[in-house]
């Protein structure tokens, strides 16, 4: 590469670095510092007497449970392996009638995830004075803190995250990736090239379920925006006082949730009921996010979810989103639009359609809802 050509590259990554400052989220105290405090009472602003209480009774083998998807049958070699067809329908009816599933047999080794799990928590077990190197900055999303927080008056969720742009690596923030502690740095590495390539084949079989063509899906998300975001639940003093992450839907196209202990407190909205999640060993909990609901052209829908807590022990989890390519715009797949089935959605380009997404507060589907047309 001529010196010319490092100057036109500097200057595209300043453009796309810059169009990366998808707004901020106001700044606001650490729950993981609360709890230090001995707390007997939750404070004011955590009380959320707007949500539904807390389902805190025991999974039974009757309990619904999400379905539960096989890569390795997915990947047979024969295009006409009874299994591959078997496992594609049990795909497609795992997003259309619940908008999660668990992935199991999905080729990311136990041995990568178990040191994200391990280094993942003593990353939230550093000392203060050491996360506040990944705070977040004011009028900025990514680093420690909480998201989609617009507001003084706002209540607040009881969790702390940390949040970044993972891939591509040039929209990394220099603060933040780049310079996180050894080896956590070289595991997240691997872990989000890993986790991306097998998003992206999820993503190419949901295609194929829907006779949406496979290159559109992969043009769409091939080089697309990936971000992280780690989240740490505390035990909380009144658990039934308070919501762990409020109940939404994930903006992005498609979620892969790691739960890094064995803490329940996941649940999805389904029938009109919260229905716990039980997590599988070392499998990803995948979602359908607003995005793959708009290409989707409303045929799988992304679901409301939310996080309740415990008064005992925290829990760990690791949620990576996948997004379309910033240069690119969200609407229904081309190839399954026609005369009989007309787009339900606007067209929307990405960069604006993430800039929207988090300047308003979480709540529900309202960000997908006012896509409809």
């Amino acid at each position: 590469m001529n010196e010319h050509e490092k100057e036109d590259r500097r200057d595209m990554n300043m453009m796309e670095q810059k169009e990366t400052d998808f707004g901020g989220s106001i700044l606001v105290p650490s729950v993981q510092e609360l709890v230090k405090e001995q707390l007997t009472k939750v404070p004011p602003r955590y009380i959320r007497h707007d949500q539904d209480p807390p389902i805190t009774s025991p999974l039974s083998s009757s309990s619904p449970q999400v379905p539960i998807i096989d890569m390795e049958h997915l990947l047979s070699v024969s295009d006409h392996n009874s299994n591959t067809d078997s496992e594609l329908e049990k795909l497609h009816l795992a997003c259309r009638d619940w908008g999660f599933f668990q992935l199991i047999n999905h080729k990311v080794s136990c041995s990568l995830i178990e040191k994200v799990k391990k280094e993942t928590q003593e990353f939230f077990e550093l000392p203060l004075e050491e996360k506040k190197k990944y705070w977040q900055k004011s009028g900025d999303l990514e680093g420690f803190g909480q998201a989609f927080v617009v507001s003084d008056e706002q209540k607040l969720d009881w969790g702390d995250m940390f949040y970044m742009v993972t891939l591509p690596s040039h929209l990394r923030k220099p603060h933040l990736f780049p310079n996180l502690p050894l080896p956590f740095r070289d595991t997240l590495e691997e872990y989000s090239e890993q986790v991306k390539i097998v998003a992206l084949e999820i993503l190419v079989f949901i295609a194929k379920a829907l006779n949406v063509k496979e290159e559109e899906m992969k043009v769409l998300f091939a080089y697309g925006i990936q971000m992280m975001r780690m989240n740490c639940y505390p035990p909380c003093p009144e658990p039934e006082q308070v919501i762990g992450l409020t109940p939404h839907s994930d903006a992005a196209g498609i979620t892969f949730l790691l739960q890094l202990n064995q803490v329940e407190g996941l649940q999805i909205k389904n029938n009109g009921l919260w229905i716990p999640i039980q997590p599988l060993s070392d499998a990803f909990i995948v979602n359908i996010g607003d995005i793959l609901e708009i290409i989707t052209n409303g045929t799988y829908k992304s679901i409301e979810h939310r996080v309740v807590v415990n008064s005992q022990k925290e829990r760990l989890s690791i949620a990576t989103f996948l997004s379309p390519n910033l240069d690119g715009d969200v609407g229904p797949a081309t190839s399954i639009i026609n005369s009989e089935t007309p787009p339900r959605f606007k067209r929307i380009t990405v960069v604006d359609y993430i800039k929207n997404v988090f300047s308003r507060e979480l709540k529900g589907k309202t960000n997908v809802e006012q896509y409809y047309i």
